[in-house]
């Protein structure tokens, strides 16, 4: 799609032919492009955004990025020997913050400033882990609708060029030639193809990115509840063990 939308635009070569009974008459995408109107410009424009943001989140959702190796083995450690402190640390020195460093680092504040300790950081985790998600689906979002757009516009130029093509009619002194009538015509079909050009692939890269999100999502859950479950087995413990108080003795 890519290829097909973007590359013949600075081509100087015609890439596009169209037989005709006069010959064959070579135009660039650029120019059937143009033919499109402000609706047709207003739909490449928004198919660059569509691929920035894809790329954008590409690189954004990929497991090395939301849980380093290198942190994830770290915590282990340190979560394993209870040294929370140090694991508060460790996530708050890393250089690019990450979907781990947030939850963990976030999870365990909270949870050594409440009254109920580390019996509050699974639910901490969790909370902010839905944030964290949540923002990941944010940029996402945008490309749906992108997906949603782009082929009510690609709509609305056709509307725009068949009303034109009937004021042409009205206007005409007689039967309107075709070549009157073309103009109006091919706006309109074009624009169609535009929309849906952005549509189809920006729909399927949104589909994508969704799932994308919630498998490595789930999976990187998983590990930080395996990480944290040290803590809250020694929390447990500690809380077993606490003496009870002894009722009153009968005078």
């Amino acid at each position: 799609m890519i290829e097909f939308l973007f590359t013949p635009l600075f081509a100087s070569p015609a890439t596009l032919t169209l037989a005709q009974d006069t010959g064959e008459v070579n135009r660039s995408l650029l120019q059937y492009i143009a033919k499109g109107g402000p609706i047709g410009m207003i739909i490449v424009l928004i198919s660059f955004v569509a691929i920035g943001m894809i790329v954008a989140q590409l690189f954004r959702i990929r497991r090395d990025r939301l849980a380093p190796s290198d942190l994830v083995d770290d915590l282990r450690v340190l979560l394993a020997d209870g040294d929370i402190e140090a694991s508060i640390k460790r996530c708050e020195d890393e250089e690019s913050p990450s979907y781990v460093s947030r939850v963990v680092g976030s999870g365990l504040v909270r949870a050594s400033r409440s009254a109920f300790g580390m019996l509050e950081l699974r639910s901490s985790v969790d909370e902010i882990g839905q944030l964290e998600v949540d923002r990941l689906y944010r940029l996402t979002d945008g490309i749906g609708l992108i997906a949603s757009v782009a082929p009510m516009l690609g709509l609305l130029g056709t509307v725009v060029g068949m009303v034109g093509a009937f004021d042409t009619i009205t206007l005409s002194d007689g039967p309107a030639r075709p070549d009157a009538l073309a103009g109006s015509i091919s706006q309109a079909l074009i624009t169609t193809v535009l929309g849906l050009i952005v549509a189809i692939p920006s729909t399927a890269a949104y589909t994508f990115l969704r799932n994308r999100i919630d498998h490595l999502s789930t999976e990187i859950n998983e590990g930080i509840d395996e990480i944290i479950a040290p803590l809250e087995a020694a929390q447990g413990a500690s809380s077993s063990q606490t003496p009870k108080p002894q009722g009153a003795t009968r005078g």
